[in-house]
């Protein structure tokens, strides 16, 4: 039987547990929390300053006295340990800047949900959270699980006015946010050839909010153009390879799509919600803020105006794509139409920067997430859509379609949409020692500790997380959780971004285990990082009624729910040591 990509990189099997190390470990604005986390497990100097890659970009320029001080603190930093592939504010995003890194067979990790946009360059690209960067810098080395891989054909080719965003978010409705939990995607067919790297990147980057762990793009022609070369030598799957799942797609089939709120897998054709009333657009963000995407924009707006009241927002991926946009006169036309240029940052995306909406507003983004609450006031709504679908909007002040026309066939997905239960302020879950969060699924990142909050409180710092940990969707949680407290949720637990604040405070917290039907993949990581139990079994879930007393025998692998007992698979060897000893940052000191 042939190989996968990752089974080839990693060399080992699917669902193997390997040690390896990384050829790029990607930091950014976290890095001032990391370097904190470094220290406690006794670090002082970085195995390999050449693995690292530092940016500043989630806050640039900062916003605040507090944010400056950590700006500098990072510099400190990154001149005593004597890392040379930093980039200082201004330079651009740091999947951007990952470009300029990136080559095919590289074994890359960030500190951030989107790392794995770089597999657009055929290089396995994962995120991972600060503890565990921190354990690359003192070690050299992380662990990494062989995932099962979804095999996606593309066929054809985008027709005009359709984009590679409207191909991800045409599959992320298809298979759900959850639906490729811990895989990796792999993109074949004669219709990758047709996908600029621009569009490449915009696909790998939406991988994270399908669950993905990583995903990839062959080593292929267009991928030799863009690095300038003949040919290039990488990593590509055998042809007798096994999938786990194969999809097939015509491309010339597809039509312009958007993410309603609040969700990023509620899915619908944009002629469903064609008129909605919007008051701002974001072009931009590490989804879309190439030099391809502010082309398409400038194109749809050239001789237009954005409607009186509309703000229109434009964020450059990079100072290098900046400055080719002022060149190619590609902001004077934005600017001309009536778009505002804000500096190369993450910004608005997060909420932490400039462009944070205001109450009862209807934002239309290019960005990767519309969580409630995702650009800074859970007040407002957010659509994801393509560059072009954005642009167009603006004018209109309407989700309006880029292609000029006013509907589409019908288009339904078969998954249930947006079912994540919202808890309201006197809704206690808590009965006995076990939250009873059963029915909800989805609860993600910025629901358990707002990404606002991200970098005004030290993800190691558990204490000062607490008061507002799980505050976006139950209130009650942080006031009452106790220790040995056992938490019961639904699918996709922890989807979101890389922020490990919650499992940090759950761990501070003392609970105990928490129990799922399934959980993100970097959540997870987060979890065993934190010495937090996190099992997923859905029937233990599905057993659970409302006052059942529910215990855990983790030496046998037993799970009791009421009268019902359930077995549960133990962990491997060295990330059950790091359980044991309450976290991986123990586990570095003790080994």
């Amino acid at each position: 039987m042939g190989k996968t990509f990752v089974e080839k990189i990693l060399d080992a099997p699917c669902g193997a547990i390997v040690f390896r190390k990384p050829n790029i470990v990607l930091t950014h604005d976290n890095t001032a929390s990391i370097k904190k986390t470094f220290e406690n497990m006794g670090g002082t100097k970085l195995s390999n300053p050449n693995q690292a890659l530092v940016v500043l970009d989630h806050n640039a320029p900062p916003t605040n006295a507090k944010l400056a001080t950590q700006y500098q603190n990072i510099r400190d930093f990154v001149n005593d340990q004597g890392i040379k592939k930093f980039y200082d504010v201004g330079n651009g995003i740091c999947h951007q800047i990952m470009s300029y890194h990136a080559e095919p067979g590289m074994i890359i990790v960030g500190s951030d949900s989107h790392t794995c946009t770089a597999g657009a360059f055929n290089a396995l690209a994962a995120g991972i959270d600060r503890t565990e960067s921190a354990g690359i810098w003192k070690k050299g080395e992380t662990w990494f699980r062989v995932p099962e891989t979804i095999k996606v054909v593309l066929h054809g080719e985008l027709p005009k006015g359709v984009y590679a965003k409207d191909l991800s978010l045409h599959i992320i409705g298809m298979i759900g946010s959850a639906g490729a939990n811990y895989n990796s995607i792999e993109y074949h067919g004669e219709g990758v050839k047709t996908l600029s790297i621009s569009q490449r990147m915009t696909l790998a980057n939406l991988a994270s909010e399908m669950g993905a762990k990583n995903a990839v793009f062959p080593p292929d022609e267009v991928l030799a153009e863009f690095y300038g070369r003949d040919a290039i030598e990488g990593i590509w799957a055998d042809d007798d390879a096994e999938y786990i799942r194969s999809i097939e797609i015509n491309l010339s089939e597809l039509f312009p799509l958007v993410a309603a709120p609040h969700h990023v897998d509620n899915v619908k054709a944009l002629s469903e919600v064609q008129g909605l009333e919007l008051n701002q657009g974001l072009i931009g963000t590490c989804t879309n803020g190439r030099l391809e995407d502010l082309r398409i924009a400038a194109e749809v707006l050239k001789g237009k105006q954005v409607k009186a009241g509309f703000q229109l927002l434009i964020i450059p991926a990079s100072k290098e794509i900046y400055m080719q946009a002022m060149e190619e006169g590609i902001l004077k036309t934005l600017m001309d139409a009536g778009a505002q240029v804000l500096a190369t940052s993450c910004g608005p995306c997060l909420g932490t920067g400039q462009g944070i909406p205001a109450d009862g507003y209807r934002v239309i983004s290019t960005a990767n997430r519309n969580f409630k609450g995702r650009m800074g006031n859970k007040e407002s709504e957010i659509y994801l859509a393509s560059p072009a679908a954005v642009a167009i909007s603006s004018v209109y002040g309407k989700i309006t379609d880029p292609r000029g026309i006013e509907a589409n066939d019908k288009f339904e997905f078969s998954k249930t949409q947006n079912n994540t239960i919202e808890v309201g302020e006197n809704d206690n879950r808590r009965i006995g020692n076990v939250w009873n969060y059963t029915d909800a699924n989805d609860l993600n990142t910025d629901q358990m500790f707002a990404g606002n909050l991200t970098y005004n409180v030290l993800s190691s710092d558990g204490e000062a997380i607490m008061p507002y940990l799980f505050e976006g969707f139950d209130p009650n949680f942080s006031k009452n959780v106790q220790k040995g407290d056992i938490i019961l949720a639904g699918d996709n637990f922890g989807c979101g971004s890389s922020r490990e604040h919650p499992a940090v405070g759950l761990a501070y917290a003392g609970v105990q285990a928490i129990i799922v039907k399934s959980v993100n993949r970097i959540f997870y990581r987060s979890s065993v990082n934190q010495g937090l139990l996190l099992i997923v079994h859905p029937e233990a879930v599905d057993a659970y009624k409302p006052g059942d007393e529910v215990k855990l025998d983790t030496e046998n692998g037993k799970i009791q729910v009421g009268d019902k007992s359930f077995s549960f698979a133990p962990l491997p060897g060295k990330l059950k040591e790091v359980i044991d000893q309450k976290g991986l940052v123990n586990w570095i000191k003790n080994n």
